[in-house]
């Protein structure tokens, strides 16, 4: 996967968040935008995902043929593991997992049970989401976002709510991506992505 950013910028109002965005993301490769809370790291990724439109400028999605995807298909491609992503708070963790497997596959075929483990969440697999701590959460969507079977994975804040034990366990995971997948991180904590190849200041674009 490829992802190629032309001139792209973010307005809200009459601010602009970013500007002048010019990206060339390659698969195998990991990228980490840093920079002080507010300077526009989330606004960046979710321009990058797709979530919210740019304001001007061109994002393209190319297979590794050089194929563009059209945007309605991107998200198949990718998983993101956010503090502002929600979970379905109605779900037990079983359920949630075997949600998500209908739409995007887990690694080497994992089931639900296979998945609690990788997470250390095996006690708490029938308890609703909702009575999960904020650290079970993160864990949650960190465990998605490593085992899904896709080849774009973005990461935001990604050791937010974890205690020193989960953020242990975040370093000894995000690892096992790097190489094979195409890692997008926002971050301000140098211990988050000190596995990184590729460092970009979010103040380059302003």
């Amino acid at each position: 996967m490829q992802i190629i950013a032309q001139e792209v910028g973010k307005k809200f109002v009459a601010e602009w968040i970013v500007r002048g965005v010019g990206l060339d993301l390659h698969t195998g490769q990991s990228y980490t935008f840093v920079g002080p809370n507010g300077s526009g790291k989330s606004t960046l990724l979710q321009l990058l995902t797709g979530m919210v439109p740019a304001s001007e400028g061109t994002i393209k999605y190319l297979r590794p043929n050089g194929q563009e995807l059209e945007i309605d298909g991107w998200y198949k491609y990718l998983v993101l593991a956010a503090p502002y992503l929600e979970l379905i708070e109605e779900f037990t963790l079983r359920e949630l997992v075997d949600f998500h497997r209908k739409f995007k596959p887990l690694k080497n075929n994992a089931s639900a049970a296979d998945f609690e483990d990788f997470v250390q969440l095996v006690p708490a697999r029938y308890k609703l989401i909702r009575h999960f701590s904020s650290g079970m959460k993160q864990r949650v969507k960190l465990g998605l976002a490593f085992l899904s079977d896709v080849p774009v994975v973005f990461l935001d804040e990604p050791t937010s709510n974890l205690d020193a034990q989960g953020t242990r366990w975040y370093l000894d995971h995000v690892t096992s991506i790097v190489g094979s997948q195409l890692v997008l991180l926002g971050s301000n904590q140098p211990q988050e992505y000190e596995f990184c190849e590729n460092i970009i200041s979010v103040s380059a674009f302003k």
